[in-house]
């Protein structure tokens, strides 16, 4: 009997959901109160492992363009705060299957250094709001992760958690530029614009052509189109922007946060809802704008600049300094003043003025960030759900007047480079990710500045579920004397 295709919808393009104290549930991937590993692991796939007849994204090689993407010019050493017992983040207990690394890792309340990094020049570093692992580029292209790596999503070939970052093998001969990390897995992207991904692919967020439970070694995705430039994961699936400025996206569609026009959502046997779910790269064909009346008119001619990805939403920015955004409505992450999840990418009106563009975006788990031209910073979404959620962007006056050099955000704590500062600010519970150090206050409701970094000038910040990394420059022998008196992390290993 032919599958039925879902009908019954309630304006947020999905089937009829239960209202819980008025505000609806998204599934939580971090959680273990929400989140049923068991049943997780069970999970039918809506598709079969391989879908017959799909073609990959492909250009004749005499149109496509031959380029060469830089490595990122900051470089300096890592440092880290927050959780770091991997396998615990997000979770009320350790899995059973990881019980040996039960008492590993600890909550770093201030900047350490890790101790084997000591002599290596770093310039990217890599993580996301729902990730419990992470990634560093050296100066010389080479990938290196740790954390957290039940699915693979290290990439060095097995399952074992990482306590210190260790060199990508399968990846050594290639110059990397760029990376993102998803719950549980991983997109690397070499000098050459081709994208490698490992790590779960339970709904084809690896974009391989299949669906399989994990892939633990790189391997490219399947996709021979323009040379790629950016990328970004959200919990469960993946995006990708060619050097063209088209986007692609691939994996779980379940809030329509690949900006398909659907959820992917079907009724299979026994009135099971499965989804449908893009295995390879699949083009994001049109953007849209809604009127006060809800006309819905096309925006032509977008030429994607940026990609951020959150738990079950996406921001892009364009050419023109327009801000689209779509997925999961939930808490206004979405930024049009309601809570109806979105299909494709919707323009946020705000930004869509002269002068007002936006020039850096940033996602949370359950949030969003835009700076404009001007230099503000404004935040849509919701870091704590049981204060009230902002539904459309607003300018951030704690931070008013401020040069933000780079942002970040991860559960629920922020944390921001600017001017000469390190900024952090986020509700309890916290582990050490605002890096206020020992015996100070544990969370903030406004932005406070880092102490444990005054005169430590920050290049870059980023942050996972519950961990933050920043790369401390360290050009002069002053500041390299400052960074020798943080304390060193070596962590514990089995």
């Amino acid at each position: 009997m032919p599958r039925k295709k879902v009908t019954a919808v309630s304006g947020n393009g999905g089937m009829k959901k239960k209202r819980v104290s008025g505000k609806r549930k998204e599934r939580d991937f971090s959680s273990d109160e929400e989140f049923d590993y068991e049943q997780e692991n069970n999970k039918k796939l809506g598709k079969p492992c391989v879908k017959p007849g799909l073609q990959p994204v492909t250009v004749a090689d005499d149109i496509k363009e031959k380029i060469k993407l830089e490595c990122p010019k900051i470089k300096g050493q890592l440092l880290i705060f927050g959780a770091t017992n991997w396998d615990l983040i997000g979770r009320k207990e350790v899995p059973k299957q990881q019980a040996a690394f039960r008492n590993l890792g600890q909550n770093l309340w201030g900047p350490h250094r890790y101790g084997c990094l000591n002599d290596v020049q770093v310039s990217c570093v890599v993580s996301g709001p729902c990730a419990a692992h992470s990634l560093l580029m050296t100066t010389e292209g080479k990938l290196w992760s740790w954390g957290r790596n039940d699915k693979g999503q290290l990439g060095h070939g097995d399952t074992k958690r990482l306590e210190a970052p260790k060199l990508i093998e399968a990846l050594a001969d290639h110059v990397m530029v760029a990376a993102a990390c998803g719950r549980n897995h991983t997109l690397a992207l070499t000098e050459d614009g081709t994208a490698y991904s490992f790590g779960e692919n339970k709904m084809g967020q690896l974009g391989q052509g299949s669906q399989t439970d994990a892939v633990l070694t790189p391997a490219p995705i399947s996709y021979n189109g323009q040379p790629l430039v950016k990328m970004a994961c959200g919990a469960e699936f993946s995006m990708v922007v060619d050097c063209k400025g088209n986007l692609y996206s691939f994996g779980c569609p379940e809030y329509g946060q690949l900006g398909h026009n659907s959820d992917g959502k079907f009724i299979a046997r026994a009135q099971r809802i499965e989804f449908d779910c893009e295995i390879i790269p699949r083009r994001v064909a049109i953007f849209i704008e809604k009127s006060k009346d809800g006309q819905i008119i096309p925006v032509p001619n977008v030429v994607v600049r940026d990609v951020a990805c959150g738990a079950n939403h996406t921001l892009v920015l364009d050419s023109q300094k327009r801000v689209f955004s779509w997925g999961f409505g939930g808490y206004g992450r979405l930024g049009h003043a309601e809570q109806k999840d979105e299909m494709v990418p919707r323009l946020v009106k705000l930004f869509d003025f002269p002068g007002r563009g936006a020039s850096q975006i940033c996602t949370g788990y359950q949030c969003s960030f835009a700076v404009s031209e001007m230099g503000g910073l404004f935040f849509w979404g919701v870091t704590n759900t049981s204060r009230e959620s902002t539904m459309y962007p607003k300018a951030v006056q704690d931070l008013c007047g401020w040069k933000i050099r780079s942002l970040a955000c991860g559960k629920s704590s922020i944390i921001i480079a600017a001017d000469e500062s390190t900024i952090s600010w986020g509700p309890s519970p916290t582990f050490g990710e605002l890096g206020y150090g020992d015996n100070k206050p544990k969370s903030s409701t406004t932005a406070q500045e880092v102490r444990t970094l005054d005169c430590i000038y920050v290049e870059k910040v980023v942050m996972g579920y519950s961990h933050s990394l920043v790369i401390a420059r360290q050009d002069t022998e002053q500041e390299q004397e400052r960074l020798k008196k943080l304390p060193e992390y070596n962590p514990r290993t089995i």
